[in-house]
């Protein structure tokens, strides 16, 4: 309910450990659904405020919580400042709207990842891409992967799938090596943050993969304004009319030229 919105941001429960719980603004959200349920820890697959905002919160609610997170983020976890001076470039006035708090974790709670670990039955892999420090988690007990952003933005029941592309560390490359390593893992399913699970983990990975070259080459043939107009047509045929703000949530336009933008400037 982000937002007032369904199908923008999901959080996942596992034996008590929570996936990406979200932002501190749907933290009220989760609480509610979580219900008796007591978090032992938190695995994030990156440090967004829409995937791992609400973990401040979360700690001082539950003192006993634990935060697993790749090792370029987790000082981020501890003193927030420098990326919330980043978000807010990006989010200007609409910050606390969109994100609401974001309270720092207490450094002896958070537990650095670089990939290769397993975490209370949660294989870890360092997967780059849309981030430089995002992982991706797989449930060895089910085969089903937690792959955070990595795997698209798809809302159901819609199967288009755009590529969430936001500045400041897009890596096309990288991003593509990294659906390399998901599919090697030849999972159960895919469980996307933005929006729900996908049963053809293979065919999600082919669409990302898809989407992602074609919004880069596209970003390289138009500005911004071209660009935005282009995928907005594209989300309009293939999404039904009340979905499509749904997905442009998930993956605002202009965000989504400007990294790409200023990783094709990155490359010369």
């Amino acid at each position: 309910m982000h937002l007032g919105r369904d199908r923008v941001i999901c959080a996942y429960e596992v034996n008590g450990l929570i996936i990406d719980p979200g932002p501190g603004s749907c933290v009220e959200t989760l609480l509610d659904q979580l219900g008796p349920t007591k978090p032992r820890a938190l695995l994030l697959t990156h440090i967004h405020l829409d995937h791992a905002g609400a973990s401040g919160i979360l700690c001082r609610r539950f003192p006993e919580l634990q935060v697993y997170v790749h090792e370029v983020g987790a000082p981020h976890l501890i003193d927030p400042s420098k990326l919330l001076e980043s978000a807010g470039r990006l989010y200007g006035d609409d910050m606390w709207e969109l994100w609401g708090e974001v309270a720092p974790v207490p450094e002896d709670r958070v537990h650095a990842l670089s990939g290769g670990e397993t975490v209370d039955g949660f294989r870890v892999a360092y997967t780059p891409g849309h981030a430089s420090h995002h992982v991706c988690f797989l449930h060895e007990a089910t085969g089903w992967a937690f792959v955070g952003d990595m795997a698209g933005v798809r809302i159901p029941p819609s199967g288009l799938t755009l590529a969430p592309t936001p500045p400041p560390d897009i890596d096309v490359e990288a991003w593509e090596h990294s659906l390399s390593v998901i599919a090697a893992w030849e999972p159960a399913g895919l469980a996307l943050t933005h929006f729900g699970t996908a049963d053809d983990p293979s065919g999600q990975l082919t669409a990302v993969k898809e989407s992602l070259r074609w919004q880069a080459d596209l970003a390289a043939q138009t500005d911004q304004e071209g660009f935005m107009a282009a995928l907005h047509e594209r989300i309009v045929e293939n999404e039904p009319e009340k979905e499509v703000a749904a997905v442009e949530q998930a993956a605002p336009l202009d965000h989504l030229f400007l990294g790409l933008d200023r990783w094709h400037r990155k490359r010369g």
